[in-house]
């Protein structure tokens, strides 16, 4: 089996669509959507995935469905206890006196390459962000959707692998979001999402490619061929988005802090 995760083109957050960029992003995917043969293909029901999707889908005569669990990972943190994630997310908006509620990534590498509880596979759902936020219901949630999804496919999750009901060499294509996407590699391959939401950088409109290994009758595991490729966007001349990364360097201030 062959899963396909693609991210959403360049994003006008705010009106949750895609920038101009994210528009010209999309259509060269377009372009490729034969060659990428993705199969069934799911969306996310934000709209800024929507419109990525839509041009592969026109270019390939067919539809996305969409489901609610692809959006972008909506788990919360309220800061506003903890002292110690104050100094973690200095970047945190207020409203008056109080943080608002934020996404439980982006924290600073000094904090979270130092409480060994975000590198572990476990224990980051005991950790303090998980205590401030509802990471941990929500994630299982998102977990769940996945698995369901892949039982229809032949694959039953048993354990820290999947049973194969049924050997299936389909494709499931996702048009999704970054946070999402490192939260289906985390439980497929049994690491901390906080390990691929600091380690990883998926470019708008980037494919990522993972596919069944079955080396023992009846157990497969999921391995990656490709992370964030953005070959598309380099043979159509387009500069890749800076979204989903900092500064390269700290001096740079014309990129994101």
């Amino acid at each position: 089996m062959r899963i396909l995760l693609i991210r959403h083109g360049d994003p006008d957050y705010v009106r949750d669509t895609l920038t101009e960029k994210g528009h010209r992003e999309a259509a060269l995917l377009g372009e490729m959507a034969q060659e990428l043969r993705m199969g069934d293909c799911y969306q996310s029901p934000l709209g800024r995935a929507q419109a990525t999707a839509a041009y592969c889908m026109k270019k390939l005569g067919k539809k996305a469905e969409t489901l609610e669990w692809l959006r972008e990972f909506p788990a919360k943190l309220d800061i506003n206890g903890s002292q110690e994630l104050q100094r973690a997310y200095p970047d945190t908006k207020r409203e008056g006196e109080h943080f608002r509620t934020r996404i439980v990534w982006d924290m600073m590498p000094s904090y979270w390459t130092e409480n060994e509880e975000y590198l572990d596979r476990e224990k980051w759902r005991q950790s303090e962000i998980a205590q401030c936020s509802d990471l941990v219901s929500v994630y299982d949630s998102v977990a769940e959707g996945l698995d369901g999804l892949l039982e229809q496919y032949g694959y039953v999750r048993e354990g820290r692998h999947y049973r194969v009901e049924q050997e299936s060499e389909a494709t499931v294509t996702f048009f999704c979001h970054f946070g999402i996407t490192c939260v289906l590699l985390s439980h497929l391959w049994n690491v901390s999402p906080f390990v691929l939401w600091h380690t990883l950088a998926l470019a708008p409109t980037s494919v990522s490619e993972v596919v069944t290994e079955e080396r023992q009758q009846g157990i497969a595991s999921f391995r990656a061929l490709r992370l964030g490729d953005i070959s598309h966007l380099y043979r159509g001349k387009e500069e890749p988005s800076f979204s989903a990364r900092f500064c390269e360097t700290f001096g740079n201030e014309g990129q994101r802090h």
